[in-house]
């Protein structure tokens, strides 16, 4: 399968991003989802960001999740260029600890809509993206519900084990 036709582009903005974007990746792998990880600049590499969105989202990609920091323009630059979801993940990569990424991806002109998770919230990216899939996709809705019942079950032994020792 062509990276273009993966079911959920991950963009960052730099190779600095991996480690923050990482957990979207992971989760919608394991979730079965096909990914595509790819470094391109809003600011840096224009034109092959148009080109790459453009090519994904007309063969098929589904959802973008976008990580950047500091102006955090590229989940907007991606937007701008298709109707496909594009979820930002604001990433702490400058001295305001990720505050003007937040802003800068959450604070979309009307039109060009960008969901917005919390800073460094890669993983739940993936799981929104994942959830947006999952709505004409009833097997991957299914994992998705086992996934969370799974975490419930985490949750609640935590619950049980730390309940016991007082």
């Amino acid at each position: 399968m062509s990276e273009t036709t993966c079911d959920v582009a991950i963009l960052m903005g730099s190779k600095s991003d991996l480690e923050t974007m990482k957990p979207a990746a992971d989760v919608l792998r394991k979730l079965g989802l096909c990914v595509s990880v790819r470094v391109l600049s809003a600011h840096r590499t224009p034109e092959q960001t148009a080109a790459f969105v453009r090519a994904a989202a007309q063969s098929g990609t589904k959802v973008f999740i976008c990580g950047a920091g500091g102006a955090a323009h590229l989940a907007g630059t991606v937007a701008a260029h298709t109707t496909r979801p594009v979820i930002g993940v604001p990433i702490a990569s400058s001295s305001l600890q990720g505050m003007d990424a937040l802003l800068s991806t959450a604070m979309m002109p009307p039109g060009i809509p960008v969901a917005t998770v919390a800073i460094g919230g890669a993983e739940n990216a993936g799981l929104l993206a994942a959830q947006i899939v999952a709505l004409t996709d009833s097997a991957l809705a299914k994992r998705l519900d086992d996934e969370r019942q799974a975490r419930l079950r985490k949750v609640l032994e935590a619950d049980a084990e730390v309940s016991a020792k007082f």
